[in-house]
């Protein structure tokens, strides 16, 4: 099968079908998405009457990185369109990592091809009805839009199916690989994503986000006779606490249906705590919660199956401040790149010049990461890299990144992430983060107008930076931010 899309191909592929509408009117979005399907030679005759598999764009991939063949120019192709939330190119990487094509052997990574088969059955592009919001009445139009509703509801029962089989064939360990790469997957679209997060944990939705009354998710909570996809219902624990934690993470981003969300999983936690007294305070204890909450990875694992070609991460800033930071990483001084480099064994020696870093060295970053190897680092790679070594062990590293989230160099300010990099350098022995952790972060909510240590702990940073430093207001807002609420007990007060 093709890989989907071109150079060409718009920027949010993923666009979801009631956007689509929302913006264009319903008689232009049938026609945009489904008039092609209309005469379409890979669809045949029984396939239509059957109610099959979508019918795919036969789409050449323009192989324009040498070092790429062409099964994996196709892969990374997929895999940008896959993060842009594009439902079938979700599935086809799903089907291409569960290796059943001969051609797809190499490919073989059973962890991967659930990943994306989840991610494909969150995503509201594959359940969206047309049909349903077109023009009532008769015509080949209306046909079409309910065809294709018809062939992504048998896209989406398929792909519950295989889901289920692979699941039930995975140790713990590998299931929560699973859930852990969806999770973080979702976090890089922003709200969209923190939503379809906060929906895989709220009973009042189906297995995984879609309308509870939807078919498919009839089909795979099951019957008395029909037993379902048992394996796929475990995969995401329901309860309220996680749906209000992604709301408010989503709310928080500005988004509107996310707060009127929030605010339905805030009564839900207010009835939970009238039923116990000793539960008082629990929905602030949540929100403190995701004021900490921190992705699962850093960046998605760059893990490559027998093929050689590593899992890359095609994630774009999704906010214009997100945009604002990464241009912002011409601010981090080169020479921690370098040392970056340098400790991941990619470059002989740390220097401060990125004329004196050798072509070799870059390009093993970048196929390290997956990435078109230049020989010139981007932007992102340039951010990579300090989170490659972070991930890696290097103290000084996750140092630097500390401050990169503190500041919003490179990455967009985040004072969790930041102060999980603090915490994890002050565990590898970095005498700065120490310093910051026990002179300053360890006040708790007292530390937040303590100026005078938030100075001390900028100076030492910046002696040990090279003038990389966050300043004594960022610090402050990392201490606000994670600062845990007291929380009232039978016993009195707790943290």
């Amino acid at each position: 099968m093709a890989a989907f899309g071109s150079k060409a191909a718009p920027k949010r592929v993923g666009q979801t079908s009631s956007r689509i509408i929302r913006r264009v009117g319903v008689a232009a979005a049938v026609s945009a998405v489904i008039v092609p399907l209309m005469g379409c030679d890979l669809m045949h005759e029984a396939a239509r009457r059957a109610g099959g598999f979508c019918p795919r764009p036969a789409v050449a991939v323009a192989n324009t990185a040498p070092q790429f063949n062409q099964q994996a120019s196709e892969i990374h192709n997929l895999r940008r369109h896959a993060f842009r939330n594009d439902f079938f190119a979700q599935l086809e990487l799903a089907r291409r990592y569960e290796g059943s094509r001969t051609t797809d052997k190499n490919l073989e990574d059973l962890v991967e091809s659930a990943t994306w088969y989840a991610i494909a059955l969150t995503n509201p592009a594959g359940y969206d009805s047309i049909a349903g919001q077109s023009e009532r009445g008769g015509g080949a139009r209306v046909r079409a839009a309910a065809q294709y509703d018809d062939c992504r509801a048998f896209e989406r029962r398929d792909a519950y199916f295989h889901l289920n089989i692979l699941l039930t064939r995975m140790s713990s360990e590998e299931r929560d690989k699973v859930r852990k790469r969806a999770v973080y997957m979702l976090s890089t679209l922003g709200a969209d994503g923190f939503r379809t997060l906060a929906r895989l944990h709220d009973a009042a939705f189906g297995p995984l986000g879609e309308p509870i009354d939807n078919p498919q998710a009839r089909w795979a909570f099951g019957k008395p006779d029909h037993p379902g996809v048992p394996a796929v219902l475990g995969l995401f624990e329901r309860n309220d606490v996680d749906a209000y934690l992604y709301n408010y993470l989503a709310a928080q981003t500005g988004d509107v249906g996310a707060f009127v969300m929030m605010k339905e999983s805030e009564k839900a936690l207010r009835e939970y705590e009238r039923g116990d007294p000793a539960r008082g305070g629990f929905a602030n204890l949540v929100e403190s919660k995701a004021n900490r909450w921190t992705p699962p990875y850093e960046f998605y694992p760059p893990e490559s199956p027998e093929s050689g070609v590593p899992h890359s991460d095609e994630s774009e800033p999704n906010s214009d401040a997100a945009e604002s930071a990464l241009g912002r990483v011409y601010q981090l001084p080169f020479t921690h790149i370098a040392q970056a480099l340098a400790f991941l064994h990619m470059a002989d020696k740390p220097t401060g010049h990125e004329e004196s870093v050798g072509r070799n060295a870059i390009l093993a970053l970048q196929a390290a990461l997956g990435r078109e190897q230049t020989g010139e680092l981007s932007p992102i790679e340039r951010v990579r890299a300090i989170q490659l070594a972070a991930v890696d062990g290097s103290a000084r590293a996750q140092l630097v990144l500390a401050v990169m989230y503190s500041e919003g160099v490179g990455v967009p300010v985040d004072y969790a992430r930041a102060y999980h990099w603090y915490e994890t350098a002050d565990k590898q022995g970095s005498p700065e983060a120490k310093y910051a952790m026990s002179t300053f972060f360890s006040l708790g909510v007292e530390g937040v107008a303590d100026q005078d240590k938030a100075k001390a702990v900028v100076y030492q940073i910046d002696s040990a930076l090279s003038g990389f430093k966050p300043s004594a207001e960022r610090l402050a807002g990392i201490l606000a931010r994670v600062s845990r609420p007291q929380h009232r007990t039978p016993g009195g007060y707790s943290w």
